[in-house]
């Protein structure tokens, strides 16, 4: 940054210091920490028992220090090479209609109350509404560091036990939907798509929107051939808009598909999930005749199933996250 002419190439200079500011804020606590360290083992041997006040100060430091250091080692969990980008979350609601569908909203508010949490900002890139209420399916944009890190523990089928607010007889309901995390992908992403493996469709929107909506199409839909992937946008300004975010997209999920890949693993985005339907969810959240959400995959559970649906999800993810890397 200190070469001469670094700030003369604006495009450059600003994914320097974008780097440097990912840099600083894994290399800082770090420092910071150590700092506190070398701190308290100069001053702990100096402490007499006759000086209390300095005993009591140097516990309650202790204590924070080994904080700092638990979110330090809970922090290093996200090493993956995307893990600090942002998040695409796509919600999908299964069989069942309205009360699926229902069930897709809810998903979408927690995860939109997480990011705020977080301070993350969360944006509608394309949405279908359901038919009575709720969502068939919703794609949003959340952007903040490690969101895509946090998020991609999220990924799987979604259970909900309830009694039905849309069944005149109260019965108890099961809905499920799925949800699917893409890393929102940098330009500079070594992904090269030739244009004549790209078929790309232009349609007017479905959902709530401006005065633009219903009117052009300007809606965009891209599918991959070689692939079959496909990626759409329809909550963009124009037409060229919704292609580059459609775009962004189907790159994030090419470059996940090829991930997994290389890792034999079995899933591959965009073609074979798992079914929306029971047996395949990874965490179920019950609402009658009790309280309980529970993740089936690390055993995780808790009866504060206001909290959780209220984006209080932080303890699942860092469950999982754990659980990973003792697998």
């Amino acid at each position: 940054m200190s070469a001469a002419g670094f700030w003369e190439n604006a495009e450059y200079s600003t994914k320097i210091v974008k780097e440097l500011k990912t840099l600083k804020a894994i290399t800082d606590p770090w420092e910071q920490a150590y700092k506190k360290y070398q701190e308290l083992k100069e001053l702990i041997p100096l402490a007499g028992e006759e000086d209390k006040g300095l005993v009591l100060d140097l516990t309650r430091n202790t204590e924070n220090l080994l904080n700092i250091i638990e979110r330090l080692e809970f922090q290093a969990l996200l090493g993956a090479p995307l893990d600090k980008n942002g998040a695409i979350l796509s919600i999908n609601a299964g069989a069942g209609g309205t009360e699926s569908c229902d069930w897709a909203g809810m998903l979408f508010r927690m995860y939109s109350r997480f990011a705020e949490s977080r301070g993350y900002t969360a944006k509608t890139i394309d949405i279908l509404p359901g038919e009575e209420a709720g969502i068939k399916n919703i794609t949003i944009l959340i952007q903040g560091d490690y969101a895509y890190g946090y998020l991609k523990t999220e990924r799987g089928v979604h259970r909900l036990v309830r009694i039905s607010p849309f069944d005149a007889n109260k019965r108890r309901h099961t809905s499920f939907a799925s949800v699917d995390v893409i890393a929102d992908v940098e330009e500079d992403l070594d992904i090269k798509l030739d244009e004549k493996d790209l078929r790309i469709d232009v349609y007017r929107s479905k959902g709530a929107g401006g005065q633009s909506v219903n009117t052009t199409d300007s809606a965009v839909r891209i599918t991959h051939l070689p692939s079959g992937i496909v990626a759409q946008c329809q909550n963009e300004r124009s037409q060229h808009q919704n292609k580059q975010t459609a775009l962004k997209i189907l790159k994030g999920r090419i470059y996940e598909a090829g991930q997994a890949k290389k890792e034999e693993e079995l899933k591959q985005i965009g073609s074979s999930k798992l079914k929306i339907e029971w047996g395949s969810q990874i965490r179920s959240y019950v609402l009658h005749p009790y309280h309980l959400v529970k993740d089936h995959r690390t055993d995780f559970e808790t009866g504060d199933s206001n909290k959780v649906l209220d984006g209080g999800i932080d303890e699942f993810i860092e469950a999982y996250l754990k659980f990973s890397v003792k697998k």
